[in-house]
């Protein structure tokens, strides 16, 4: 573990409670429980540790939204449907009919009514 994560998780469990989202007040926070000797590194760990809390929340958020959701879908939900009723149709005259067609299968094993009828010319012995 590198130096600003180290630093940054002593910060943190000692004054958690204290963190938040805003850079300006981690610093602020650094300067008041810790000494750092050097600007840039109290940057970085202020830095490290807004980041930190940042994902901490929106991990909290994220799994806030899923146990919401799950409750959500258990919870019966009421429904009234409305049907209305079809209106009748008039029934139709037979010149308005459409004629039925004949329908053929293309493919269809026909047999010839000729070659029923008609003896076979083998010959038995």
């Amino acid at each position: 573990m590198d130096r600003i994560k180290r630093l940054s998780y002593e910060v943190l469990e000692l004054h958690k409670s204290k963190c938040s989202e805003s850079f300006t007040d981690n610093k602020k926070l650094l300067d008041e429980v810790a000494i750092v000797r050097s600007k840039g590194l109290r940057n970085e760990i202020a830095g490290y540790i807004t980041r930190f809390i940042k994902k901490e929340n929106r991990e909290k958020e994220i799994k806030k939204s899923k146990t919401d959701s799950l409750n959500d879908e258990n919870t019966p939900i009421e429904e009234t449907l409305k049907i209305e009723k079809e209106p009748e149709k008039e029934p139709e005259k037979e010149s308005e009919k459409e004629p039925e067609e004949n329908i053929i299968e293309v493919g269809a094993d026909t047999t010839d009514v000729s070659e029923i009828n008609e003896p076979s010319e083998e010959k038995t012995e």
